[in-house]
């Protein structure tokens, strides 16, 4: 909206991509189509071996808002989001995966949810896609709020829906870890400090995932789950199961 290219204002958004050659131009056009237009789209290459980086580089031409890191080595997508994070210049900061779809007035709608509510780390709900992004019906709503203990027993933050005021929640408090599932660990890290998600229950996202996948991807979700519990939140095996189930349950009623 309007012209104003203030960094008090400005939205950073932090793209990881890797060989996402047939997905980065359209993902790029999208957000050139947002309704919010004071962000930069910081796209970090990692490594790519397909043409990734020459696309970005030839979207960049004419606007100075697409902003290309490439990486000299593959470090996967915790590390990739950490050097789009470093980078960042604006005071808000966004997640996008290359692969995944905004609503025109995602990054609008969300900061205005944010500056309502005062909020430091706000996320919205968003539906399931498949391999070409067209909606399923399957749609995971964002509760009012999130605490730390509500995140143990249900997934509902979206890395795609996140947006974060980084001048309440500082860069390093942001960072995220090398371990698997490193979003949702840091999600929990950060509410694990007291901080409260809160949850703007209005669809603005889409996340792209071809059906076969979700079963293929039961027995890493299970493990990774497992070891949050005991490795990021610090809880007892006993703890670890008592969330578990919580979990177990929700993401079956989700998927059904």
């Amino acid at each position: 909206m309007g012209n104003d290219r203030s960094l008090e204002n400005r939205i950073s958004i932090v793209v990881p991509v890797y060989n996402a050659e047939s997905y980065i131009s359209e993902t790029i056009a999208m957000v050139g189509q947002q309704t919010y237009e004071n962000y930069e789209l910081i796209l970090v290459d990692d490594a790519s071996s397909d043409n990734s980086a020459a696309l970005i580089e030839s979207a960049a031409v004419g606007d100075d808002r697409i902003k290309l890191i490439k990486k000299a080595a593959n470090g996967g997508a915790a590390a990739a989001r950490n050097a789009g994070i470093s980078a960042a210049t604006g005071r808000y900061l966004a997640f996008l995966d290359a692969d995944d779809i905004w609503k025109p007035d995602k990054l609008e709608k969300e900061l205005s949810f944010l500056k309502e509510k005062k909020a430091a780390f706000v996320f919205t709900s968003y539906e399931f896609g498949d391999e070409n992004a067209n909606p399923t019906g399957r749609i995971v709503h964002a509760p009012a709020t999130l605490t730390f203990k509500e995140a143990l027993s249900r997934t509902v933050i979206f890395t795609t829906t996140v947006m974060i005021d980084m001048d309440v929640l500082h860069k390093e408090k942001i960072f995220m870890p090398q371990i698997e599932s490193e979003d949702t660990a840091t999600w929990w890290t950060i509410l694990k400090g007291g901080t409260v998600a809160y949850g703007l229950d209005e669809v603005l996202a889409t996340y792209r995932r071809p059906a076969k996948s979700l079963s293929s991807n039961k027995c890493t979700a299970i493990r990774r789950i497992w070891g949050l519990y005991r490795k990021i939140a610090g809880l007892s095996i006993a703890a670890s199961l008592y969330y578990f189930i919580g979990w177990a349950v929700r993401a079956t009623v989700r998927r059904l």
